[in-house]
């Protein structure tokens, strides 16, 4: 019995110390964004890997949510002649939550996964050491650029993912189903307010910098070889995409009530 305790203990400490580690690397990311050196350049960079580098996969999921759920609405709503109303579902399903939930599982699975496989092969082969043997913060080097391009692309990712995604609705709603393109067009905009695009972008930005802090966190602590950079990613990705299952609840609870 004691040694069934004790395991349980071990397992506890165990969470408790990895899930230590995502505060005490987000307070030492503050403290540094307060004073230069800030490596532009390589802003620039990951800015570039997580935005545009993201587009295809971004809009090929956009456009297809956005047909699939004109269809699905259309069957739902012919049932009693409300037709009409396929547009506004669309329109305020992508703009609310399906634009900003999907984009950030999408990039979570392949941004997510990329930083976290590249700070765990830095940091098993010790290039990570090297930096600190350098002068070279790699807090700043390598994971403030990861965190701050991810949090910055995420809604700029969401916006065109939004509007491909209304176009997909369009798609089917006016070529496949035979609706007036014009009453979409009006239906889609009338029920849409500021606060569901504004709701749309700062779940984005949460996403990002979550999605930027937990696989850069991930990457940076990994230990245990080639094995331990693969569970590492797993765990980023895994946790990455729970994480903003989960923050998007408390986030609609917050600015919806």
């Amino acid at each position: 019995m004691i040694a069934w305790f004790e395991s349980i203990g071990i397992r506890v400490e165990r969470v408790c110390l990895h899930v230590g580690i995502y505060p005490m690397l987000l307070l030492q990311v503050i403290q540094r964004l307060s004073r230069p050196p800030w490596f532009f350049s390589h802003i620039l960079s990951q800015c570039e890997k997580v935005g545009v580098q993201s587009l295809p996969v971004v809009l090929l999921t956009a456009i297809f949510t956005g047909m699939v759920l004109a269809l699905q609405s259309w069957v739902g709503f012919h049932r009693f002649g409300a037709e009409s109303m396929v547009s506004t579902v669309v329109s305020l399903s992508m703009v609310r939550e399906l634009g900003p939930v999907l984009v950030g599982l999408m990039v979570a699975g392949r941004v997510g996964a990329s930083f976290a496989a590249e700070l765990g092969t830095m940091r098993v082969s010790e290039q990570i050491d090297a930096l600190w043997t350098l002068s070279t913060d790699p807090l700043r080097y390598l994971v403030i650029p990861r965190i701050i391009a991810a949090t910055l692309m995420m809604p700029l990712l969401v916006v065109l993912a939004d509007a491909i995604g209304i176009f997909g609705g369009y798609l089917v709603s006016v070529m496949l189903l035979d609706q007036n393109p014009q009453v979409y067009i009006e239906r889609a905009t009338l029920f849409l307010e500021l606060q569901d695009l504004y709701s749309g972008l700062l779940k984005a930005f949460v996403f990002g910098g979550i999605i930027g802090l937990i696989s850069c966190t991930e990457g940076f602590y990994c230990k245990g070889g080639a094995q331990g950079v693969g569970q590492a990613t797993t765990r980023a990705v895994v946790l990455s995409a729970m994480s903003i299952l989960i923050a998007d609840y408390f986030l609609t609870i917050w600015i919806f009530q």
